[in-house]
């Protein structure tokens, strides 16, 4: 660790709201540029840093600051350039030359113990000294705050959230309870406050630490999906990650309970967030499935009339959705691919046109609302932007999700169609229930057979598995579509049975490849070359979808080599590293977390702009336009042709996208899919994984690998578990409103 000092002569770039800073530190001996989180940090300050010097490959050297402090100028020439440098609002060069006058190497202490003499110089009144003296308190309060979170290994970053979190109340708190921390501030995890904890000596069999490590495992539960953990998993996960035994843990749940964190339904434990998530969605799907009093000879009359005009014939299980869908206050309508679902969802539509409802159609994620839109010839919007998404600030100064349409401001329509279901998760869905009122239509439609969502529960699955609730499954699959071997295909995998590899078919096949760098070698082939002709689109169009993140045919190592071959340097392309990632103009990308403060426009042909928003979401794919290293920023152009302007600092929710995981692709369809499948973990290499990989493809699905791997997925039907209860709840609210009438 190396070590500088001097005093900022000039900062390039500061992110506001991290307080990521590009600066010139004028040392004893030469000019340094630095970069690091320096929040606060002001042109003149003098500061002593910490880090290491790293090349930059377009900058050359640098110093990247891990830590650093500030230190009150010693001589009269650094007190003059700071207060000079307008790090203090009101000061400006002549006034601080004055100032420095006056009180010589005295400066400093006058203005924090005595500001009041400050008025006895001309131009500074009794008000302004009283300002200044408050603005050098805060930032000696900070400056402090800072340095004594830094004995404890607190990055700059995280201690400048701390202190915006708690103000001078940190110090109690990181003496009395640290792990409050981990429930606070975003960015710090139980092990990152239990390392706080173990420098400050707090006890390993802490009742604060084993709360917060209870609170921490279903946390991480969380991540895989779950909305609770049972008992015995639970405590065994948190005996593991605490270094207790079970019996100490016990006890520990019920103080939780008490605090309402906690909620204990026999031997199932949930955090109360997800407990109350379920149960609400559970009175809001009842409160809206009424009937809707349609005569059903009228609508019979109207719905042949429609299916005549629009040249259609409905067979028995659609014309029983369609009604149901009508009739309904809710409605479920399931079914894999090529069964007609988008036929049934149009004659919905048309009849609720004639009757001259308002309609509104949403989707998860843009890709899936423009296939809708596409589908159906209606506009379709994401979820969040049709309940109008708000990214504003909290009571609490956190940063949380907010709708404008809830249970207070609800939508203001008739029907409600959302697709793609099995892709909501069960926050989003909460949402999306509190803004439509008891009398409007909801209509789900989904594939349960598809992965579930990347959030918590399995919103779909659950409300299908309660029975209580008006649905159709289509089954049949319809003569056009059994043209495509991508459908007959796919169908047959869901139901377990062997596929065709012999390459006869003229949009389905394998390329027998056991080698990884061979599989590379014609991956590169036919998106380049083979496919795009084939079914008439760009490189950019064609797809890599597979199971894993790592290994040799995992996204990271995947995204590195075509980068190099779809996108490879050229001067008229400008790029960026950061960390083990170039980021090149052309480049696809995806965002890999939700970001609900993030604002994008949509601009016309001439550049101005059309529409505007905010919100970013995990899977969103787009391109990189534009990489402005003088501003330290990138644009990329997103779905919809939603333009997005990153900071540099927030690269690390950008991945590269030439290949993804399937789990990504999720309510995605591409022109042409490649799978590469090898060798991988059996419960990652499943049926489920390759029918939702197969049915991405539009119109061509290759799969460079194995064989036998292939067979293997067909028949392994082993799914990591997902630990969800809607459909629990929805029975339990059933039998007592049951009870109520």
């Amino acid at each position: 660790m190396d070590t500088v000092s001097g005093y900022v002569e000039h900062i390039i770039y500061q992110n506001p709201e991290n307080g990521y800073t590009v600066m010139e530190l004028m040392g004893e001996e030469a000019e340094v540029t630095c970069v690091g989180s320096c929040r606060g940090l002001s042109e003149g300050e003098t500061i002593e840093a910490r880090g290491e010097y790293t090349e930059h490959p377009m900058y050359g050297t640098q110093f990247k600051i891990s830590s650093y402090q500030t230190i009150a100028p010693r001589d009269r020439v650094s007190m003059e350039r700071y207060l000079g440098s307008g790090a203090i609002k009101g000061i400006g060069t002549a006034l601080a030359a004055r100032i420095v006058k006056k009180f010589g190497d005295d400066t400093f202490r006058v203005m924090e113990e005595e500001p009041e003499r400050l008025a006895e110089i001309k131009g500074i009144s009794q008000i302004k000294a009283r300002e200044i003296a408050l603005q050098m308190e805060e930032k000696r309060e900070l400056r402090d705050a800072l340095i004594y979170l830094q004995q404890y290994g607190i990055s700059n970053t995280l201690a400048l959230r701390i202190y915006d979190a708690y103000g001078m109340r940190l110090y109690g708190i990181m003496k009395e309870n640290p792990y409050q921390l981990a429930e606070d501030i975003h960015g710090i995890g139980f092990r990152i406050a239990d390392e706080i904890a173990s420098k400050i000596g707090i006890h390993t069999d802490s009742d604060y630490r084993i709360r917060s490590g209870v609170l921490y495992t279903l946390q991480q539960s969380v991540g895989e999906g779950h909305c609770y953990l049972p008992m015995k998993v639970l405590l065994e996960r948190a005996s593991a990650l605490l270094g207790v035994s079970e019996e100490n843990i016990r006890p520990q749940l019920d103080n939780l309970m008490m605090d309402k964190k906690l909620v204990i339904r026999g031997e199932l434990v949930y955090a109360s967030t997800y407990y109350y998530a379920e149960l609400n969605c559970a009175h809001m799907l009842h409160q809206l499935n009424i009937p809707m009093g349609q005569d059903g000879q009228e609508v019979r009359t109207a719905l042949e009339s429609i299916t005549g005009e629009i040249g259609i014939a409905l067979d028995e299980l659609q014309y029983r959705a369609v009604l149901g869908a009508i009739q309904s206050g809710l409605f479920v309508l399931s079914g894999g691919p090529g069964t007609g679902k988008t036929t049934t969802i149009n004659t919905i539509i048309r009849y609720f046109e004639r009757e001259g409802y308002d309609i509104f159609l949403a989707a998860p994620t843009g890709r899936a609302a423009k296939r809708m839109t596409e589908a159906t010839g209606f506009e379709a919007r994401t979820i969040h932007r049709m309940l109008e998404l708000n990214g504003a600030l909290s009571d609490e100064d956190k940063r949380r999700v907010r709708f404008e349409r809830n249970e207070e401001n609800p939508l203001e329509t008739d029907v409600v169609i959302i697709d793609e279901m099995s892709m909501v998760d069960l926050p989003l869905f909460q949402a999306l229930l509190k803004a439509i009122a008891p009398g409007t239509r909801l209509i789900l439609v989904g594939d349960v057979d598809q992965l579930p969502s990347v959030g918590p529960g399995q919103v779909l699955r659950d409300i299908m598995c309660s029975e209580a609730f008006p649905m159709v499954v289509l089954q049949k699959i319809f003569r056009q579509a059994g043209e495509s071997d991508i459908v007959v295909n796919a169908h047959h995998i869901n139901r377990g049975e062997q596929i065709a590899l012999d390459n006869k078919s003229r949009d389905f096949f394998l390329l027998e490849r056991n080698d990884v760098n061979v599989i590379y070698k014609h991956m590169i082939q036919l998106i380049r070359e083979k496919l795009p002709p084939y079914v008439k689109a760009t490189p950019y169009d064609i797809q890599v979808l597979t199971p894993m993140r790592k290994g040799g045919l995992g996204v990271e190592v995947l995204n590195g080599i075509l980068q190099r071959y779809l996108n490879p340097p050229d001067d008229s392309k400008r790029e960026h590293a950061s960390g083990e990632t170039v980021y090149r103009e052309g480049d696809k990308v995806m965002q890999v977390r939700n970001n609900y403060q993030l604002e994008w426009e949509i601009v016309s042909r001439y550049g101005i702009p059309v529409d505007k928003g905010m919100g970013v979401f995990n899977g969103d794919m787009g391109r990189i336009l534009e990489i402005r290293e003088s501003s330290s920023e990138l644009v990329v152009e997103f779905d919809e042709g939603r333009r997005v302007t990153y900071p540099f600092s927030l690269l690390e929710e950008l991945e590269l996208s030439y290949a993804i995981t399937i789990h990504k692709s999720q309510g995605s369809e591409y022109p042409a899919v490649i799978l590469p499948l090898l060798t991988g973990p059996r419960m990652l290499f499943n049926r489920n994984l390759l029918y939702t990989g197969v049915t991405r493809a539009r119109s061509c699905v290759t799969i460079l690998g194995s064989s036998q791997t292939v067979r293997n997925m067909i028949d392994n039907v082993s799914e990591n578990r997902r630990y969800t209860s809607l459909d629990q709840r929805i029975r339990e609210v059933a039998e007592t409103e049951g009870e109520n009438v």
